[in-house]
């Protein structure tokens, strides 16, 4: 039985092959619906006026209007719709404008169904999904040192190392040996202590303040 009011989806690539492919993907969810395509960025924008999605997978390399530029001018007119950054590219300056525009989440084509529609689901309630390669991409860029308003706790370091490392809350608390709720508390004093709202700022400010290898 469908949703009553299941996500609604818009799917921006420029292969037809692959707008077809993440349809039928989306039927295979009674929560997610398509409620359009576009094949470049500029009809992206037309399109999300018009049908007001949730969500909003976006290809990055596309002719007219790229997707780091529609994803700025989505969010600049739209911030209600959040937007995955979905592509084949893990180039450092892709990843780091993607995020930077905006996008809630940065993962591959080669994702998992499953792994796919969970990223919609967290996208709709404001939640990041990094993927690994776009976490090490972020890691991995040259950082400038800066300085915590407030130092963190050896405990917070050890949550903020597993977190750019891309675990979940629960492979955290796994991993530590605490509670999900602890985990959330952790992060919420991270947050706080950077001045961030979710997990892809928390990852950027600890690269910008040189806390990761």
């Amino acid at each position: 039985m469908a949703e009553s009011n299941p996500i609604r989806v818009l799917v921006v690539d420029d292969y037809d092959m692959v707008r077809s492919g993440l349809a039928v993907f989306l039927e295979a969810f009674d929560d997610l619906q398509l409620v359009g395509e576009a094949a470049d960025g500029e009809a992206a924008l037309r399109l999300c006026e018009a049908v007001q999605p949730n969500v909003v997978l976006m290809d990055l390399l596309m002719p007219k209007v790229d997707g780091v530029a529609a994803i700025r001018e989505i969010r600049r007119a739209h911030p209600e719709i959040q937007v995955i950054a979905l592509t084949s590219y893990s180039d450092q300056k892709l990843v780091v404008n993607a995020l930077q525009a905006g996008a809630i989440s940065y993962v591959y084509k080669n994702i998992s169904i499953d792994e796919l529609a969970n990223a919609i689901r967290m996208a709709k309630a404001g939640k990041s999904v990094l993927a690994g390669e776009a976490v090490r991409t972020l890691v991995n860029q040259e950082a400038t040192p800066g300085t915590l308003v407030e130092e963190l706790t050896p405990r917070e370091m050890e949550v903020l190392g597993l977190l750019v490392e891309g675990l979940s809350n629960n492979e955290i608390a796994e991993r530590l040996f605490i509670s999900r709720s602890t985990v959330k508390t952790h992060l919420s004093n991270i947050f706080s202590k950077f001045g961030v709202s979710n997990r892809v700022e928390a990852v950027r400010a600890a690269m910008e303040r040189g806390l990761v290898d």
